[in-house]
């Protein structure tokens, strides 16, 4: 693997947020000259909101990450005629950077099999490129794919489908399951892309003995990069490598050698002794001192009380976090770990926007402690002449569907409804 120089960028979800916005441009930073980034539209074909979707990207691109991305359409086998699919296969072959995202991932793999596309991905990561494959995307890139919607809409007995198997041609013997830490089910366990404990332990089952899974929480990035032979974690959570019930898991920031991870993932008869072995070759899960430690067991309970719906447990780990932070600045603490700080906080925020936003019905009271806590921070902020930070906390509300209006009876919210019923973008 030594001799190939570009990366896999595998995103549990956020591929189109305000997590991921640093993360494209870290690696669109890696080409010297203007580079050619592409968005696949195929995942999300059979939608009719598609081009919708396309749209949504390059704007995201635009804004965001301030770099032009073009799409590269191909909705389906049988509906794109010869010059569509060519016209497809040139932009792929050309670009620098390509993302491929939201949909069915069993879609993906049924209309792009049997087309020269998996082999260009293949080539442009050899000779350098990038290849984000997010959310529904991400499942294909494994030996095997998760069919999420036949199992968890449809009622479809367990089972796998094969991949575009992508990964094995860089000698990664994985099954990608994104959603890792799913909670949007509330009473009931969507943990591991929607299926729950019980039925992905019975899935495991099914899997040959020497497949490994790659679990990936959402909003985190697992990031190969074959040309320094490494994986890094950036993010708000973690990944997860599991076998047999078996797990190791790596966190935001961690690096892990790729050529040691590699050569524990091909040996057929890891156990949990192996895992010992691996984290004391050098590829531990980072321990955080100090501040930093303080801030990561703040943000664990956040992420708690938000799965379990705590209003309590969630508000009050956003105040020690804001708490934490302006201590810390009290105290002189090195400032680039400051900064990692807010942007955990700012993660978090983001984070609860994205639960705010799946189920917008009924949030209007659950979420009025929280939001109004934010709300103050914005008035304290504001008060301090602090214009950045009470603007950014509006401005995540904003892309969370929370509406904030200043009135001269005082500050309103509302919660934008939209439709979000469940899937895996």
């Amino acid at each position: 693997m030594s001799s190939i120089k570009g990366m896999i960028v595998l995103m549990g979800s956020g591929e189109l947020t305000a997590t991921m916005v640093e993360v494209h441009k870290k690696m669109l930073a890696r080409f010297p000259d203007s580079p050619t980034a592409v968005f696949l539209d195929t995942p999300a074909g059979f939608q009719l909101n598609v081009d919708e979707i396309s749209r949504k990207a390059v704007e995201y691109f635009r804004v965001h990450v301030q770099k032009q991305l073009n799409v590269a359409s191909y909705k389906s086998s049988e509906n794109t005629n010869a010059f569509e699919a060519e016209t497809a296969f040139h932009r792929l072959r050309n670009a620098n950077f390509v993302l491929v995202g939201p949909g069915s991932p069993t879609y993906a793999v049924r209309q792009l099999q049997k087309t020269p596309i998996p082999e260009i991905l293949v080539n442009n990561i050899q000779s350098g490129g990038c290849l984000v494959a997010a959310s529904a995307a991400a499942l294909t890139m494994g030996r095997f794919t998760l069919p999420v919607y036949e199992i968890y809409k449809v009622g479809q007995d367990i089972h796998w489908v094969d991949g575009l198997d992508i990964l094995t041609q860089f000698g990664l013997n994985l099954v990608v399951v994104p959603h890792w830490n799913n909670a949007e089910g509330g009473t009931h366990d969507t943990r591991f892309c929607f299926m729950g404990e019980s039925r992905f332990q019975q899935l495991e089952t099914l899997l040959p003995d020497d497949a490994m899974i790659l679990g990936i929480d959402e909003h985190t990035a697992c990031i190969v990069d074959f040309n320094v032979q490494r994986i890094d974690i950036q993010g708000i959570g973690n990944i997860t490598i599991r076998k047999k019930g078996h797990e190791i898991k790596f966190g935001r920031g961690d690096q892990i050698s790729l050529e040691i991870l590699v050569k524990e993932i091909n040996q057929k008869d890891w156990k949990p002794k192996d895992l010992d072995d691996v984290e004391q070759a050098g590829v531990p899960n980072v321990s955080k001192e100090g501040f930093l430690n303080k801030v990561n067991i703040i943000e664990a309970s956040f992420r708690k009380g938000l799965a379990n719906h705590d209003q309590k447990e969630t508000t009050n780990a956003l105040l020690e976090l804001d708490s934490a932070i302006w201590k810390a600045q009290k105290d002189l603490e090195d400032e680039e770990r400051i900064s990692e700080a807010r942007e955990i906080l700012r993660d978090t925020i983001v984070l609860l926007g994205a639960e705010l936003g799946a189920s917008p019905r009924r949030l209007r009271k659950y979420l009025s402690p929280l939001v109004e806590q934010m709300l103050q921070l914005r008035a304290r902020f504001r008060n301090e002449q602090k214009w950045s930070e009470a603007d950014r906390i509006r401005e995540i509300l904003q892309q969370s569907n929370i509406q904030v209006e200043d009135t001269k009876d005082g500050v309103q919210w509302h919660v934008i409804e939209e439709d979000v019923s469940p899937n895996i973008s």
